[in-house]
């Protein structure tokens, strides 16, 4: 089934499918639990944005592991980030001698996560990797790589699967590509 929301012009469901989603998040669940075998990891979620996607993922991770979240925000209500990284919600853990592996829904420019890395990294954790949902790589403003991955995809603006625009379209079971936002009727 394909719900055709109001302000997307289109829907990537061929691409980017509740099946095609789940077998990517297994394949990644299980890369985890390769990598971290006989370690207990600690898995942090980048509020709000990943909160579909960690939760999925932490179900493939075969692994005890502990989770926190963080909120960070950048980009306000609009389609580009501001620039400015604001930690509104730290984890609640002691990340020290950890195995640390950070939960992104998309990684574009990576001045969000650059900076959430390196405020992590300043706590010595043991490990500090970096996963992502999807990846813009022709988007980078600075060096940065994901460690783990589902998709990358092109320089579109796109929600679903808890990516949004506004608060919005967060539950959509697949991705679609927002339209013109400034004929929107919707607010």
């Amino acid at each position: 089934m394909v719900i055709i929301v109001k302000n997307t012009d289109k829907v990537l469901f061929n691409q980017y499918s509740k099946e095609k989603i789940s077998e990517a998040v297994k394949r990644v669940g299980a890369e985890i639990t390769r990598d971290y075998a006989g370690k207990k990891p600690l898995i942090i979620g980048v509020l709000k944005g990943s909160f579909i996607f960690m939760a999925d993922l932490v179900r493939e991770i075969d692994l005890s592991c502990q989770i926190d979240f963080m909120v960070v925000k950048s980009y306000g209500g609009g389609t580009v980030s501001s620039g400015y990284v604001n930690i509104v919600k730290d984890v609640d853990m002691d990340i020290r001698d950890r195995d640390v592996i950070i939960v992104e829904d998309i990684l574009d420019t990576a001045g969000t996560l650059q900076s959430v890395c390196d405020a992590l990294s300043s706590r010595n954790p043991r490990s500090l990797k970096v996963c992502v949902f999807l990846n813009k790589r022709n988007k980078r403003k600075i060096q940065f790589d994901a460690d783990y991955e589902c998709f990358e995809i092109e320089d579109e603006f796109v929600v679903g699967y808890g990516l949004d625009y506004a608060e919005k379209y967060r539950n959509l079971p697949y991705l679609a590509v927002l339209n013109d936002i400034k004929n929107s009727d919707e607010k």
